[in-house]
């Protein structure tokens, strides 16, 4: 999508947000509801990167009503940047009488305020972020990806993630992938080479890579993305611990497939600096504090001429369609989270072949499916 097309989207969600109450009738005076809970979302797999690995993630929960209408959201808290779902939840829980005061036609105000509020607690935020654009667009009667202007068919192919494991699972989490025209694996340990090996030995598709961080030395990292390259590997993310960024630059100079940041972007403001180092940025909404701070992201990004990939943790298909909204604005995506789980209790974004496809319903278009 053009960069013109991208501020037309964001003039639109703007305008629906300003014109939401003349559409929709003036926000009543009924009081506002709000529940926060935390869910624990089982994997099928043990899921397992440089970072952590566990057989379950849990998620922050958020239910917005008003006015007889509810908005649904979820964070997934980072353990990279300290954040757990019960921290969400005691952090949402101090500034509930805040929520329940505000003006949710003012969502990008409200979520500006959270994040002022709330410092290291972006999941949640995100969380909150998501509920409150659940409600607005079931206010007005319209999907999130109308309200900023994109076209649904336009969403893209999303990978399907392999995390690391030993080659014999990998190869079966692979052939379980079968219908994914692209995959992407985890590295950043000592096994990367028999990780890969295992791949290869039962698919020849496209594969995208995911550091995680772990290589800590630049020559290390030029020598086995080049590696990689000669794998069929389209792009890396995160080559190098995020602090590494002139070393990420020095590594980018000598390599011929697109790095990513990812654990190095957070927020828009960051972007400028990591220009000369990477080729792109991962947009992730429990990174970036929800759909605001992420179109944002996006914006900078292609002003400054780079790619941009969209994102998740392991999540329900709540945030994940959420991010889906956003597909069309991306060059790659990455949105597997809720498959990576056996328990989802929301239905919403569907995948057909690695395509997603983005539901047709008010707001985000999640509908929980269990209680």
């Amino acid at each position: 999508m053009k960069r013109r097309e991208l501020l037309q989207g964001m003039a639109a969600a703007a305008a629906a947000s300003a014109l939401g109450p003349r559409l929709a009738g003036a926000p009543g005076r009924a009081a506002a509801g709000l529940d926060i809970r935390v869910r624990r979302l089982l994997l099928r797999h043990q899921w397992t990167t440089t970072m952590s690995s566990s057989a379950h993630r849990d998620t922050l929960h958020v239910r917005y009503t008003r006015d007889g209408v509810t908005g649904l959201g979820e964070g997934a808290g980072i353990v990279r940047y300290r954040q757990d779902a019960l921290g969400g939840q005691k952090a949402l829980e101090g500034v509930r009488d805040f929520l329940l005061a505000a003006d949710p036609w003012h969502h990008a105000k409200v979520v500006a305020e959270l994040d002022r509020r709330l410092p290291g607690q972006r999941a949640a935020v995100s969380a909150v972020d998501l509920a409150l654009l659940d409600w607005a667009g079931k206010r007005q009667g319209v999907p999130l990806y109308r309200l900023l202007g994109l076209d649904p068919s336009e969403a893209a192919v999303t990978t399907m993630s392999i995390g690391i494991d030993t080659p014999e699972v990998t190869r079966l989490k692979v052939q379980e992938a079968a219908d994914f025209p692209f995959l992407k694996i985890k590295v950043g340990l000592a096994t990367d080479e028999a990780t890969l090996d295992a791949v290869r030995s039962v698919t020849k598709k496209p594969l995208r890579v995911d550091a995680n961080e772990g290589w800590t030395n630049k020559e290390e990292a030029v020598r086995k993305i080049n590696w990689l390259e000669s794998q069929g590997v389209e792009l890396v993310e995160q080559p190098l611990p995020a602090h590494m960024v002139e070393e990420a630059r020095w590594v980018r100079s000598r390599v011929h497939i697109p790095l990513f940041a990812d654990e190095a972007c957070h927020s828009a403001k960051e972007i400028p600096a990591l220009r000369e180092a990477f080729d792109g940025i991962v947009v992730k909404l429990d990174k970036s504090g929800g759909v605001h701070e992420a179109l944002r992201m996006i914006e900078v990004a292609r002003a400054l001429g780079m790619k941009v990939m969209i994102g998740c943790m392991v999540s329900s298909s709540c945030t994940i369609t959420a991010a889906a909204h956003l597909s069309p604005l991306a060059d790659y995506a990455d949105l597997d989270g809720h498959l990576l789980i056996s328990n989802d209790p929301y239905a919403g974004v569907r995948v057909e072949k690695g395509r997603l496809i983005l539901p047709d319903s008010p707001g985000l278009g999640v509908r929980l499916t269990a209680d």
